[in-house]
């Protein structure tokens, strides 16, 4: 067993292990409950392959000193660089090789579940969707517990549930009109997809990283059509909601202090994901319709993570078009580096958002009361954009699913910044995305409905 900090079990305690799948927004989301679990006094186990264990760490900035990683060797995997020329999907198929490595995880999970679960009062075992295989040996032994941990929404859950089910009628219910799957996911990965959510059934219940205070009606269909007889909660949103000011220069990145000139709610920030990879002619129109808004921006410009993002190559350096970053000096910052997402989002001079609408994005920029332009790419992210733009209509779409393979010109870029920053519907999105925030701010506190799902959570694993 490969373990990065040694473990002293007292007896009569329960602890927690938690397994991400191998992509960043899914490291991040199971750190941030890791996190919340050991702030219950719980013992917190983080569990993943060396590699990952690397990226999780030195992409976080937040106190983890206390969470016992858990770092695991597998055979090397390729790690190909992005391919923005797939014309199937806008999946980032070159990570399927990293994720397919995550089947060498579950023999030494097993045996650290075997060697905590022979010391301790009880093991909670807290797994990824997509990482239900290499928990499953869980299942078998008598004082540890198995959840699944739900990595999108519960709308977006429910509709690829719902989808898969025919689209039935939902009596008293009246479900949106969503995009199909089609386009969505890579074959290879559905299949793996397929194979995990088989074994949910051994699952003892299911956590989502959302609040009811978003999202309460579709917690509920997800509780009575999918998780019929197990426990559900909906503990989120994780990230934090306070993102407290740095003012020591050296320890702030450069396009804080670019905001810190900027009027309130006056710049847009663009930024596409981890996953994401775009063809030249693509950045090359953005370029041309953020210069043409005229409006503020920061536009984080660096290729898709590879599965190792420490192979030793360099990350492709995308071009701009010739003297873009001249003219717009004092409109438009880019940012080519890794880029302080929450904080951003949590500046008073943030007003909107341009995103590909993955899920932590989505809640990061509810919490911080930001509106979003809705660019999905693949995955969850369609069926998002369509909870973001039409159930909680804090946001609009900047490109449709249905073009979803066609080329989207800078004059339409340029309409959905305008649209968001500089118009009567942007500011009632803005405003609806206030009250949103401030709704999920008190739902946290003593009393409120996210706070009380948290203290049942934790009573129920500490019980």
């Amino acid at each position: 067993m490969a373990s990065t900090e040694k473990f002293i079990p007292l007896q009569n305690q329960v602890v927690a292990v938690l397994i991400p799948f191998l992509a960043q927004g899914h490291l991040n989301q199971l750190l941030h409950l890791s996190r919340l679990i050991l702030s219950h006094n719980i013992q917190v186990h983080y569990v993943s392959t060396v590699t990952h264990i690397h990226q999780a760490k030195l992409r976080d900035h937040n106190s983890i000193s206390n969470i016992h990683f858990h770092g695991f060797e597998v055979p090397p995997f390729e790690s190909p660089p992005p391919n923005p020329n797939n014309e199937e999907t806008d999946f980032p198929t070159h990570l399927i090789p990293s994720f397919m490595a995550s089947s060498h995880l579950r023999d030494p999970v097993r045996n650290l579940l075997h060697s905590l679960s022979s010391q301790a009062k009880r093991v909670i075992v807290i797994h990824d969707t997509a990482m239900a295989s290499v928990a499953q040996d869980a299942t078998n032994m008598k004082n540890v517990e198995n959840y699944t941990f739900h990595i999108t929404c519960a709308f977006t859950s429910f509709m690829f549930f719902w989808d898969r089910m025919g689209r039935p009628l939902v009596e008293g219910f009246c479900v949106p009109e969503v995009p199909s799957l089609e386009g969505c996911f890579n074959g290879l990965l559905t299949n793996f997809i397929t194979t995990q959510r088989g074994l949910h059934k051994f699952s003892d219940g299911h956590i989502y990283n959302t609040s009811r205070v978003i999202e309460g009606d579709y917690v509920e269909l997800m509780n009575g059509v999918v998780s019929v007889g197990k426990k559900i909660w909906a503990l989120g949103p994780f990230n934090p909601l306070v993102i407290e000011k740095n003012d020591d220069s050296k320890g702030r990145h450069l396009c804080m202090e670019w905001l810190d000139k900027q009027e309130p709610n006056s710049v847009i920030y663009v930024s596409f994901g981890t996953t994401t990879c775009f063809k030249e002619e693509q950045i090359e129109e953005i370029a041309i319709g953020l210069e043409q808004s005229k409006k503020k921006f920061i536009w984080v410009v660096r290729d898709a993570d590879k599965g190792d993002i420490f192979d030793g190559s360099e990350a492709k350096r995308h071009e701009l078009p010739n003297g873009f970053e001249e003219r717009v000096k004092g409109t438009g910052l880019v940012v080519r580096d890794w880029a302080p997402q929450l904080e951003i989002l949590s500046h008073i001079s943030t007003g909107g958002f341009m995103s590909h609408c993955g899920w932590n994005s989505c809640l990061e920029s509810l919490t911080m009361g930001v509106p979003i332009a809705a660019w999905p790419m693949h995955s969850d992210q369609p069926g998002n954009t369509v909870f973001i733009t039409e159930v909680l209509k804090v946001g609009l779409v900047v490109k449709d699913w249905a073009q979803r393979n066609a080329l989207i010109s800078a004059s339409v870029v340029e309409n959905a910044v305008r649209r968001l920053m500089d118009t009567k519907e942007g500011d009632e999105m803005r405003e609806r995305a206030v009250k949103l925030k401030n709704a999920i701010h008190r739902s946290k506190d003593e009393g409120g409905v996210s706070r009380m799902e948290i203290d049942s959570f934790i009573a129920h694993i500490a019980r």
